[in-house]
């Protein structure tokens, strides 16, 4: 990496400086002096500005090193280019157009192509490496999850929300977690089933979840009962409840709320539970332990998850991420630009809401796959 040299920093602005003036008698003016602070005495407080370059070693194992396939996504080669970033996929049926860009901005990618995001990012992995770590969970006592173990537990979560909740491919559902595991596992759980899926920041209010749960049509949430945060347990749950008022003024009704507990068997919320309405996840799964849900192919067009703008500035909108673009994506970028190989860990400091890329989807397959993720414990 080079750094910018004091050349190309030459069209900045100089700064001013305001000094004060010597001690002056009684009967003298106070003049204030200006003086114009140049680059070349900004300079001599930058640090070093040489070139760091990589071992050889380190270079040659990169996952990008072949200088073709970097000519192969240049301007002219646009959007061709992207079916190295799509091939990297299972896809059930292939697609007959790279890119559709009739009616901007709704672009449509690998139109035609059928997949699951759920079967690329678990079920794919397992002949191979089903007892390699697929998640860490740094929490008090840290957790791992290996791929056979997440294929268990996210076949059993869709099928408890195929089943209990009644959702099918094509619904929408409101999570409203902190970072554990059950999130991500919810998360692919609903994109085996082809259920469209919107997190809320877990740090965000309970109004802030119904209005966003409204906006989608969510009729099913999903909580957790509490959470640790730098050292303090916060009540996670009673968010529900203000979350369905909420939304019940936007005109939206919530028929089930289902609650992970932090630990199994233990209930750590003061708030309440409300009978034929709340349900604790963990007691429910008992009815669909060892249960197996087949994958449902959903159109390379068809909508993953929805994210919401923070609603800082005016009301929430959602944004809608669509299935085949956004996997590829997310495959080729965490192969090619990260260069995340078998073995490594990587760990995302992000919240789920833009870490959910790399921490939970970029994990492609054939030569190139994230064997372990670590998220930072709440």
């Amino acid at each position: 990496m080079k750094k910018s040299s004091v050349a190309k920093k030459s069209n900045a602005k100089p700064q001013v400086v305001r000094t004060a003036p010597a001690p002056i008698a009684a009967n003298q003016k106070t003049v204030v002096v200006e003086q114009k602070t140049n680059e070349a005495q900004i300079a001599v407080h930058w640090k070093e500005e040489d070139s760091l370059r990589p071992p050889a070693s380190f270079i040659a194992q990169a996952n990008l090193v072949d200088s073709a396939f970097i000519e192969s996504f240049r301007e002219e080669k646009f959007p061709e280019c992207f079916r190295h970033y799509a091939d990297l996929l299972d896809w059930d049926s292939y697609w007959h157009t790279t890119l559709d860009a009739e009616q901007p901005p709704f672009w449509k990618w690998f139109v035609g192509g059928k997949l699951n995001v759920c079967y690329n990012c678990v079920d794919r992995h397992l002949a191979k490496h089903k007892n390699k770590a697929a998640f860490i969970f740094v929490r008090e006592a840290p957790q791992v999850i290996t791929y056979r173990e997440l294929y268990v537990r996210v076949n059993e979560t869709a099928a408890m929300l195929r089943e209990f909740a009644g959702l099918k491919a094509g619904d929408r559902v409101t999570i409203h977690m902190p970072m554990i595991p059950e999130l991500p596992i919810t998360m692919l759980a609903c994109a085996r089933l082809g259920v469209v899926h919107s997190v809320v920041f877990g740090g965000f209010s309970g109004e802030a979840c119904g209005l966003r749960a409204a906006d989608s049509g969510s009729r099913v949430l999903i909580y957790a009962d509490g959470y640790w945060r730098n050292g303090k347990w916060i009540d996670h749950k009673g968010n529900a409840d203000i979350a369905i008022e909420t939304a019940k003024k936007e005109g939206q009704e919530i028929d089930k709320v289902l609650v992970w507990r932090r630990y199994a068997g233990k209930t750590s919320s003061e708030a309440p539970m409300v009978m034929g309405r709340d349900y604790f996840v963990d007691e429910v799964l008992k009815d669909y332990a060892g249960k197996i849900i087949e994958p449902v192919s959903q159109d390379a067009e068809a909508p993953l998850f929805l994210m919401y703008t923070s609603g800082t500035t005016g009301k929430p909108k959602g944004c809608q991420h669509r299935t085949g673009g956004y996997l590829a994506y997310a495959a080729g970028t965490s192969k090619y630009y990260q260069d995340i190989h078998p073995g490594d860990v990587y760990w995302c400091m992000a919240d789920i809401l833009p870490g959910r890329q790399f921490a939970c989807c970029a994990r492609p397959g054939r030569t190139s796959r994230p064997s372990t993720t670590t998220n930072s414990s709440t």
